[in-house]
């Protein structure tokens, strides 16, 4: 993948078109195929998010992605001018984002159990550059990117989805058009054309920030976080955040349900009912390793001489630690479906 040395360009930069793609399990290889159909010019900066550990590495993903194309691809630094025709990645554990006109680079809360997020970077390039963004979901699991396509929707911004059943995971592009909007919907093949054409079209017309864009927006750059600006977001609700243990909002419509604590984590209802599974799971490997710690404790105090008055008391252990291995065991065979709980 090329280099570029070209300097920023600022004076135009108010009138730039800027697309943002997400992308989770199945992305890196749909990336790579996208960016091969795109030329040197260009004329949009691309931001890209996948959902990505947080010890990986961006110069490997930089290297998948350069595969066949000739854009220049750079990990983002923080307050860097966007510029046409440039691919930028986040980090790693950091969220990519944009302030004005220029990147940020935060560790922000997770959004949807992931650092970064891609509905973190759809709002904030929604509330920075409105109707002059094209946002883009492609494959991967659960619903991270609806809200933030709503979002874009809602500024006046453009919606293209990879067609479900082009797509290798498809629960991504079909949350979104089930729950948000896409203008367009097509195969991997005939984006990257499509691409091109609406990033030279002339921008819808612009539309007023909403108001609960903007605070969300602001919370995920941890410039705004507190119990009042959360409670104009929505209502609160009896569950615990798996983040932090705070108290959760519910915000959305029915149908697309999110949560929120006022640290900042978030959620769709998917997300957090992923995140609740795996934290039961692994409460339920603690408590079967303090009972059959204890069970060996008896066991051990019985043959030191307790004789028989421990007997009762391993036996119970025992059935204990039976009914915990067979909650642990009960759980789902399907693979993907394991994927989507543990895909963090």
């Amino acid at each position: 993948m090329a280099k570029s040395n070209s300097p920023p360009r600022a004076d135009s930069a108010k009138t730039t078109p800027l697309v943002v793609i997400g992308a989770s399990a199945g992305g890196g290889d749909a990336l790579s195929a996208l960016l091969a159909q795109l030329s040197p010019d260009f004329p949009a900066p691309i931001l890209i998010v996948q959902h990505m550990a947080a010890t990986a590495s961006t110069a490997a993903q930089i290297r998948l992605l350069g595969r066949g194309s000739v854009l220049p691809c750079k990990a983002a630094d923080d307050g860097e001018l966007p510029l046409p025709g440039h691919v930028y990645l986040p980090k790693p554990d950091h969220h990519l984002m944009l302030a004005g006109e220029r990147m940020r680079l935060t560790k922000g809360a997770r959004e949807n159990r992931a650092r970064p997020a891609i509905d973190a970077l759809f709002r904030s390039a929604a509330v920075s550059h409105g109707n002059r963004v094209i946002g883009v979901i492609l494959s991967g699991y659960l619903d991270d990117g609806t809200s933030g396509m709503e979002a874009i929707h809602r500024c006046g911004g453009r919606c293209v989805v990879q067609d479900p059943q082009d797509a290798s995971y498809p629960d991504m592009p079909q949350n979104v058009i089930n729950n948000a909007r896409a203008d367009h919907i097509v195969a991997l093949a005939d984006m990257g054309p499509l691409l091109r054409k609406l990033a030279s079209r002339k921008h819808r017309k612009r539309k007023a920030v909403p108001a609960d864009v903007a605070i969300e927006s602001r919370i995920a750059e941890r410039v705004l976080s507190d119990l009042e600006s959360v409670e104009a977001l929505g209502t609160l609700v009896p569950f615990n955040c798996p983040g932090c243990g705070g108290v959760l909002w519910e915000i959305g419509k029915a149908g697309q349900l999110r949560y929120r604590c006022h640290t900042g984590h978030a959620y769709t209802a998917g997300e957090l009912l992923a995140a609740q599974t795996e934290k039961m799971e692994e409460t339920l490997w603690v408590a079967l390793r303090m009972f059959e710690e204890n069970r060996n404790l008896l066991v051990t105090m019985r043959a030191d001489g307790g004789g028989g008055a421990y007997g009762e008391r391993i036996d119970q252990s025992a059935i204990h630690i039976g009914r915990i291995r067979a909650m642990l065991n009960s759980g789902t065979s399907d693979p993907d479906a394991q994927a989507r709980v543990r895909r963090k």
